[in-house]
C-alpha cells in the first residue's frame, strides 16, 4: 500500500467524496510524479510528502463536490446542436488556467472522468509534465497545452484557476475561452471581497463558497462567476 493511502482515505471521508480504488491510486501516483519531476523542473515549492498531500491533493479535492453540484445545474447545449447523437449531452469541457503542476485540473480529470480537462500554462515544461501524467496514468480526458490563455477562443463550460491571479485579471484574460452558458471557478484563500469589488459589470459573482480542507488550518474559498 502507498504510505499516503490511509491519510488520503481519511481526507476523502472528511470531504464526503467516494472514489474508486483506481482513482485513489491515480491521485497518489500523480503526487509521486510531481515529486519526481520537481527534483529536475521545480514544479512546486512543496517537497514534503505529507504537506504535498494536504496542500496539493486535498486542497484540490475540496472543490470536487462543489464542482459536481455546479455541473449538475449547468444548462448545456444539447448534442443535436453539433456534437453527439440525439439528445445525449456533450462532454463537459473544463479549462484550468495557469495550471502549473496540474492543480486542480489533473485532480478533476482523475475524479471526474466525464469532464474533458485542458490544462494551459505559458511554461512549456509544465504543459509537458501534464501531457506525461495523461500518458502515464492513461487519462484520455486530460491534455496539457503550452499557450497563453488570451489566445484561446474555443468555448469551455468551466474555466477555473487556483491561486493564479486577481479575479479581474483571471476573467479578463480568459473571457474569450468561456462559453456563453459557462461559469468561472476561481479557487482562493480568504474571501477576496476587494477583488470582487473591482470586477466590471459584465462579470457576475453568483456565489462565494467556503471550503474546508482536511488537515489544513487556513481559509479557502471558491468564487463562482458568469460572464
Amino acid at each position: 500500500m502507498h504510505p499516503q493511502m490511509p491519510a488520503l482515505k481519511k481526507g476523502l471521508e472528511s470531504l464526503g467524496l467516494v472514489l474508486t480504488d483506481e482513482q485513489q491510486s491515480h491521485l497518489l501516483a500523480y503526487m509521486d510524479l510531481i515529486a519526481k519531476w520537481t527534483k529536475v523542473y521545480n514544479l512546486t515549492s512543496v517537497r514534503d510528502a505529507d504537506e504535498m498531500l494536504t496542500h496539493h491533493l486535498l486542497d484540490s479535492l475540496a472543490v470536487i463536490a462543489p464542482l459536481r453540484r455546479e455541473l449538475a445545474g449547468l444548462v448545456m447545449p444539447r448534442a443535436g446542436q453539433g456534437e453527439g447523437v440525439g439528445d445525449a449531452p456533450p462532454h463537459v469541457r473544463l479549462l484550468d488556467v495557469g495550471a502549473g503542476a496540474g492543480l486542480p485540473g489533473i485532480v478533476i480529470a482523475i475524479t471526474c472522468p466525464d469532464v474533458w480537462v485542458t490544462c494551459v500554462d505559458t511554461v512549456a515544461k509544465k504543459a509537458a509534465f501534464i501531457q506525461q501524467v495523461a500518458a502515464t496514468l492513461r487519462l484520455p480526458n486530460l491534455k496539457g497545452l503550452h499557450a497563453r490563455v488570451e489566445s484561446l477562443h474555443e468555448p469551455y463550460d468551466v474555466v477555473c484557476s487556483r491561486a493564479f491571479a486577481s479575479l479581474l485579471d483571471f476573467t479578463s484574460w480568459s473571457h474569450t475561452a468561456l462559453a456563453p452558458h459557462g461559469v468561472w471557478m476561481a479557487m482562493k484563500g480568504k474571501d477576496p471581497a476587494q477583488e470582487i469589488a473591482v470586477l466590471p459589470a459584465g462579470v457576475h459573482v453568483f456565489h462565494v463558497e467556503q471550503l474546508h480542507v482536511p488537515g489544513l488550518d487556513a481559509e479557502r474559498c471558491v468564487v463562482w462567476m458568469r460572464g
